[in-house]
């Protein structure tokens, strides 16, 4: 049988912790849900490419301009300050190229990526112009003019720069 007593004093179902817990599971889904759609229409899918075999045909190039260097026992040591960017290039011998264009890429930001053309002031010394980048983790590349070799390095900037490039992969 029913007793109404019983129902009198009961408190409300809303007033009651175990309806909230109950509720609360399939709402927290639909929170995060709506906060993984943001995040998915905000975020750039920069790491996605169209034309992912040309890509990949273009690493087996860059290999073999690394390997060259190796060959020709190609190194550099990179300098900065405030003004400009001085790089000392060792070979075995090679003829050197009156200009070689320098890239500094971005860890993690490819619009803060720059490029140098450094122009040779001396047999070995390279020099240009340059503009303090933002303090991070960035990749450094220096490729001849003719794109017959290529060398590569890494860099911390903080306060000034300094990075040994070499041909190694």
């Amino acid at each position: 049988m029913y007793d109404a007593t019983m129902n009198e004093n009961q408190p409300p179902w809303y007033k009651q912790l175990w309806p909230w817990l109950l509720i609360s599971l399939p709402a927290s889904a639909v929170f995060g849900g709506i906060a993984t759609f943001i995040l998915a229409v905000n975020s750039p899918n920069a790491l996605v490419v169209d034309d992912y075999y040309k890509q990949g045909l273009a690493i087996n190039q860059q290999t073999e301009r690394l390997r060259t260097a190796a060959q020709l026992g190609m190194e550099g040591l990179l300098r900065a300050d405030n003004e400009f960017i001085q790089l000392e290039l060792q070979t075995d011998g090679l003829q050197l190229p009156a200009t070689l264009r320098l890239e500094f890429i971005h860890a993690t930001r490819d619009e803060l990526d720059k490029s140098f053309t450094l122009e040779r002031t001396d047999n070995k010394l390279y020099r240009a112009p340059y503009q303090p980048l933002k303090t991070g983790n960035w990749y450094l590349r220096l490729q001849s003019a003719d794109g017959d070799w290529e060398l590569r390095g890494k860099a911390h900037i903080d306060n000034g720069l300094q990075a040994r490039l070499s041909g190694e992969q």
